[in-house]
């Protein structure tokens, strides 16, 4: 892990927030491609936020980089451009759940502060023979002081890591490798006979069917950015929504642009649908090609509306499915330029790996 080779305090902290919810091996990569973009903090905030989510594009839960450019920036304006080694000071800034803060207070300072992630759980779970708790604030402190004589008696940043890699590495959810565990002889997990999880009420996953359009003017497309506050927010897209009651897609597409952008539009074909996963819901996107028959484009409320030609999408951060469509126009640009032709493309269905919300 590049992050270990120099557990710097500034590259811990971006290596914590991209480690949320986030696998090391994909993180890597991106870690490794942050850090040669924006190697100190005074450069991360002094950055423009859509460079930073361009660079985060495709890692998931956006909201994570808008908390890490807003802190690099309190840190300059607060701190003196030194991120605080005190928790109480780490709390207050944006993305400072518990478990980072402990994991930058043991890892980059050295402080016998415990880092309880999903791992830890689980190892002092089966360590104490107990079914896995919960993430309750009760539970919390019960690990906390359960970890605390470790903490105190051993290297802060060695001891936190050590316990985070057991759990990622040996003491696994299922079918954990029990023999080569190094504190087995402490363990009262049974394999045989393991504690039970508790059970927990199955739950529907929502399902969207959404139309976009890609509406061209001139030779150019219109895209929007979301607004800062939204799911995926900061990041441009191509105008359109869910579908409301019986109306067909098309009809979708033309109301939703109509509602987001001011403009009249109208629709030539289908041209790509995409299935794609979230978090907590399903969407089935649709995207339209459209030509702008009138009117001028008026972005609603905080939003931001731009023309710009197919080879400037790459510029642009874009939630995946938006990038798939993007890429899709790219492939031939010249099909594009006429507004009379349509694509030579056929409509298509694409599944998309699970994107990771915010």
């Amino acid at each position: 892990m590049p992050w270990r080779d120099d557990p710097a305090p500034y590259k811990v902290v971006v290596s914590e927030f991209m480690l949320q919810q986030t696998q090391v091996n994909t993180v890597i990569p991106y870690f490794e491609r942050f850090i040669q973009r924006f190697p100190t903090l005074q450069s991360l905030a002094q950055a423009r936020l859509e460079s930073v989510l361009k660079l985060w594009e495709g890692l998931g839960y956006y909201a994570r980089a808008r908390n890490l450019h807003r802190t690099a920036q309190l840190i300059i304006q607060n701190h003196n451009g030194i991120i605080p080694s005190d928790p109480e000071a780490l709390r207050s800034l944006p993305g400072f759940g518990p478990y980072t803060v402990g994991a930058v207070m043991a890892i980059a300072f050295h402080r016998p502060a415990p880092a309880i992630d999903g791992n830890v759980l689980r190892v002092v779970g089966r360590l104490r023979g107990q079914p896995l708790p919960d993430r309750s604030v009760r539970t919390l402190a019960g690990v906390t002081a359960f970890l605390e004589p470790a903490l105190a008696s051993q290297p802060p940043s060695d001891f936190t890591q050590a316990l985070m890699e057991l759990g990622a590495l040996i003491c696994i959810p299922r079918q954990p490798d029990c023999p080569a565990c190094p504190i087995r002889k402490y363990c009262a997990f049974d394999t045989a006979n393991p504690p039970a999880k508790p059970s927990t009420p199955s739950r529907t996953i929502p399902h969207y069917r959404i139309a976009v359009g890609i509406i061209w003017k001139e030779g150019q497309i219109l895209i929007a950015r979301r607004k800062e506050s939204q799911m995926l927010g900061g990041l441009w897209e191509f105008p359109g929504g869910k579908r409301e009651g019986r109306e067909s897609l098309a009809q979708t597409a033309i109301r939703e642009i109509h509602e987001e952008t001011g403009l009249t539009v109208t629709i030539d074909k289908p041209y790509l649908t995409l299935q794609q996963a979230y978090s907590h819901f399903r969407i089935t996107l649709t995207a339209f090609r459209c030509r702008w028959i009138a009117g001028r484009a008026a972005p609603h409320s905080s939003s931001a509306l731009r023309w710009i030609k197919p080879a400037e999408l790459n510029r642009y951060p874009m939630p995946r499915a938006n990038r798939r469509i993007a890429t899709a126009i790219q492939m031939d640009p010249s099909e594009y330029y006429s507004p009379n032709r349509s694509p030579s493309l056929r409509p298509r269905i694409k599944r998309i790996s699970k994107d990771q919300a915010p």
